[in-house]
């Protein structure tokens, strides 16, 4: 005990020494400190990658990665056409003509296709031969065009993908080059990560993971530059073609693009609001101006220096960390408001008292109940720290370190600018707010019956609201309804096929990869054919006969053409991909489904018939190279004896269950098509945010309990009570619970954003109820009256408690001015929760103090 009472007299006389007698040099050596922070601003970054939206430690995105390399298939873009003329037109042909020209010119395209790219396989069906010799296209002399608009409406092929079925849209594809060097250094870096977590890094290990994750931020960095680029000179070309065409574009470069705007807009438009609000409540508050720079220069330094700092160490926002501003200006402000009330007290008690003992006095009264303030809002955002997805763990650790350094800033700023300005005349006579905070007193006090009803009913209701709270959302409904990514989502998921890509990856069973390698390795793969297993049908005899025209050539002459084989391109193989194809295609949730079923059913068109292996392999060298490039070689890598089937998930599904669906799928392919569970793996968009939705409710209750149960133990650490802990928290509990039964209520899932608003009203919650705990404490102490203490708390600290709430509502409800609706109903529930916990400190947390007596007896 005598070594921390030494402890708190030399922090005393520090304090006193650099704060109070030097608060020249503690200023300019802030502010000098502040100006190199702003300065490192000019560097300051967002993050909207698929890294920033993911789990952390989500091995699903490094499988994304291997899938992507291997088939080549990188990131697109889509453009929804529809002609204001006829589509299948000349005006309309020659106008998208024109727009696929400019944008196949577009660096970073690999191709483009639209309905005059694509090979026309049934306009009309044609021998094998021809096939061969030229591919016809829709810009091809002498096409039926009518015949080409059924096969792009009805063909397995494109049905559900080219044309809308009214006819009126038509879809663009815009395929990006693989960023293969991406891929690697992503795959690099995160291998050693996954190292250093199970087993640990050597030196030099560490020096080359630090050295590849620079690296790689840095080119993921001019990576999303160059996308953005593109995007925009995507966006000039289909400018140009407005006036003869409705013209939406969407992808994922094009969503992560515009949410990076979004995010600017916010943080411009939403912090310039809230510092505009801070002012006119200082200044409506306490109308005096030094009380109106000093809070002001505070919540400012506090902001510039996190930004600052972040920004020189490469730290980057992201769509949900980007809130932190907000959110800190916010704390920042109610540690200010407690400040100046409590020196306004002092000030109007003792006004001949000196301006240095003044502002030490108030220094001591608020540092320990701000101390804890602060720390048990450190608690709530850490709690965050658990939830595993990547935004979320960056909010929680830059909200840590914001509110330390907001701390800090607090009791040194203030009260340092304090001692440089003369004390003035004392003006604190109190104000309207505290003839509204006596109002709660009374109904506290006269009504705590009412309070306490109201309350278990509020309990009753949230929680059968959480019950039927869930964490589908549909990733079109984070836009507003005017907005482009909506409107092409809309027109895409509609009209198109689908907007949420699902790949599903199917290994060959060892076993028989072992017997198709052993039968290619016969020297005659004719030697033990029987001749009815070779005979052809009589249909084969007819002019129609597919192989009639090949004449001489022998298809596997060049050996060097000739694919090695495989057994997803052998009967046995393409009779599952058909099976689960045709099931996919079933599912009122999926719509556009590709995969070798279509060559497979290509192919028994052609042949009017079923084809065994031999014929299928003739076929498939028979194929020209673009049919081949469209049909096979996206959906098959024959060394990896490996196939994928690709869909997209029709996200305007009523009733819409991702994990349901692929658990669905995973099951019908194990039973039904007889896969074994090694043999089938999913990957693609729908899977990582699936995963990171799936993880929210988990995030959720343990980020939730960590929190009261971390609170509790400081409460109980400050005041050596459990029944204070207690009460403190009770009130808090229902304001998180309450809106999350109103969003279960309502039908507002769980986001990203939206998870931690429990954490947040929590760690803010508990902060006004400390506050107002130590102030009824020094209250008690007068007259150990608890009705009298009550009334004098809440025409004190209930003021600034008051400040603090309206400043929160106000502040967040600025949030409905965002483009991104998830940030509209984070500022929107924010505010809403904020609300049940200013009530619930200043009605129930009166009432249970007054029934429970945590002090001691009392009048």
């Amino acid at each position: 005990m005598q070594t921390l009472s030494r402890f708190y007299l030399s922090l005393n006389r520090l304090y006193r020494a650099l704060v109070i007698n030097r608060p020249y040099h503690v200023l300019t050596s802030l502010v000098l400190l502040t100006v190199v922070a702003a300065f490192g601003m000019t560097n300051f970054k967002l993050d909207a990658s698929a890294d920033s939206l993911t789990l952390e430690n989500d091995n699903s995105i490094d499988y994304l990665r291997e899938i992507s390399k291997r088939y080549q298939s990188g990131d697109f873009l889509v453009l929804t056409y529809a002609p204001k003329t006829d589509m299948f037109s000349d005006e309309s042909i020659n106008t998208l003509k024109q727009l696929r020209d400019e944008l196949a010119s577009v660096d970073g395209v690999a191709s483009v296709y639209s309905m005059i790219d694509v090979p026309l396989l049934y306009s009309p069906m044609r021998p094998l031969a021809e096939q061969k010799e030229s591919t016809r296209t829709l810009l091809t002399p002498g096409v039926d065009r009518a015949m080409v608009k059924q096969e792009f409406l009805t063909s397995p092929v494109y049905r559900d993908m080219m044309l809308s079925p009214d006819g009126t849209t038509s879809a663009i594809l815009l395929n990006l080059q693989v960023n293969n060097q991406y891929i690697q250094m992503a795959r690099a870096r995160d291998a050693l990560r996954l190292k250093r977590k199970q087993e640990g890094l050597s030196a030099d290990e560490e020096q080359a993971l630090v050295k590849l994750s620079a690296e790689f931020l840095d080119y993921r960095t001019a990576t999303a530059a160059q996308d953005a680029v593109r995007v925009e000179i995507v966006r000039g070309i289909v400018a140009k073609y407005q006036d003869r065409a409705q013209i939406f574009l969407g992808g994922v470069s094009m969503i992560t693009t515009d949410m990076i705007a979004y995010i600017k807009s916010d943080l411009v438009v939403f912090g310039g609001a809230l510092l505009a609000f801070i002012i006119f409540m200082l200044a409506f508050l306490f109308r005096q101006w030094r009380f109106v720079v000093l809070p002001l220069a505070t919540c400012l330094m506090s902001v510039t220096l996190m930004l600052g700092w972040l920004s020189w160490i490469d730290w980057r926002l992201t769509v949900i960390s980007s809130n932190f501003v907000a959110l800190l200006l916010i704390m920042v402000f109610a540690f200010t408001i407690y400040f100046v009330v409590r020196y306004r007290e002092i000030h109007a008690i003792d006004p001949d008292m000196e301006q240095a003992d003044i502002v030490l006095q108030t220094v001591r009264d608020m540092a320990v109940p701000c101390l804890y303030s602060a720390l048990t809002t450190v608690v709530a955002f850490m709690s965050l720290v658990m939830s595993g997805i990547r935004p979320v763990i960056d909010f929680g650790w830059m909200m840590t370190i914001g509110l330390i350094v907001g701390f800090i800033l607090v009791f040194v700023v203030l009260p340092a600018g304090l001692m440089i300005l003369p004390k003035g005349e004392a003006k604190d006579r109190g104000d309207n707010s505290a003839v509204l905070t006596l109002r709660f007193s009374k109904l506290a006090a006269l009504h705590g019956g009412k309070i306490l009803l109201l309350a278990l009913i509020a309990v009753l209701v949230s929680a059968w609201g959480i019950t039927k709270l869930e964490v589908e959302n549909r990733f079109v409904d984070y836009f507003k309804s005017d907005s482009e990514i909506h409107q092409g989502l809309s027109v895409i998921d509609r009209q198109l096929g689908g907007t949420v890509t699902l790949d599903i990856i199917l290994d060959a069973d060892k076993n028989t990869i072992d017997i198709v390698e052993s039968d290619a390795s016969d020297e005659d793969p004719f030697a033990e054919v029987a001749p009815d297993d070779v005979a052809v049908d009589d249909e084969f005899a007819e002019e129609e006969d597919p192989f009639a025209d090949v004449g001489d050539e022998d298809a596997f002459a060049d050996e060097s053409n000739a694919a090695a084989p495989s057994y997803w391109f052998s009967v046995a193989g393409l009779d599952q991909v058909k099976k689960l194809h045709i099931y996919l295609e079933s599912l009122p949730e999926v719509g556009k489904v590709q995969s070798l079923a279509t060559v497979y059913q290509l192919a028994h068109d052609i042949n009017k018939g079923k084809l065994n292996d031999f014929e299928l392999n003739v076929l498939r060298n028979m194929l020209s190279d673009d049919i081949k490039s469209f049909l096979i070689t996206p959906y098959l890598v024959d060394d990896a004896q490996q196939t994928r089937i690709t869909l997209r998930v029709i996200e305007t599904t009523p009733d819409l269950k991702r994990a349901e669906l692929v658990e669905k799928i995973r099951r019908y392919a194990q039973t039904d098509v007889g896969l074994k569970p090694e043999q089938v793996n999913f990957t693609g968009m729908l899977v990582l945010y699936n995963n990171m939705l799936q993880s929210l409710f988990a995030s959720q209750i343990s980020t939730i309990g960590v929190v009261f149960v971390s609170i509790m133990l400081m409460i109980i650490l400050l005041f050596r009570s459990f029944k204070i802990a207690l009460i403190a928290i009770l009130p808090n509990i229902l304001a998180a619970g309450t809106v999350l039964g109103a969003m279960g209520l309502v039908g507002i899932p769980l986001d990203m954003m939206t998870t931690t608003i429990a954490a947040i009203v929590v760690g803010v919650g508990v902060d006004q109820a400390i506050q107002y705990f130590y102030r009824f404490r020094i209250e008690f102490a007068h007259d150990q009256n608890y009705v009298e203490s009550m009334h004098r708390s809440h025409a004190s600290i209930g003021r600034a408690m008051y400040y603090t709430s309206v400043t929160i509502i106000v502040g967040f409800s600025i949030l409905m001015l965002s483009q991104f609706i998830p940030s509209i109903y984070f500022g929107l529930l924010t505010a809403f929760a904020m609300l049940m916990a200013v009530l619930g400190s200043l009605t129930l947390l009166p009432k249970l103090i007054l029934m429970m007596k945590p002090f001691g007896n009392g009048t």
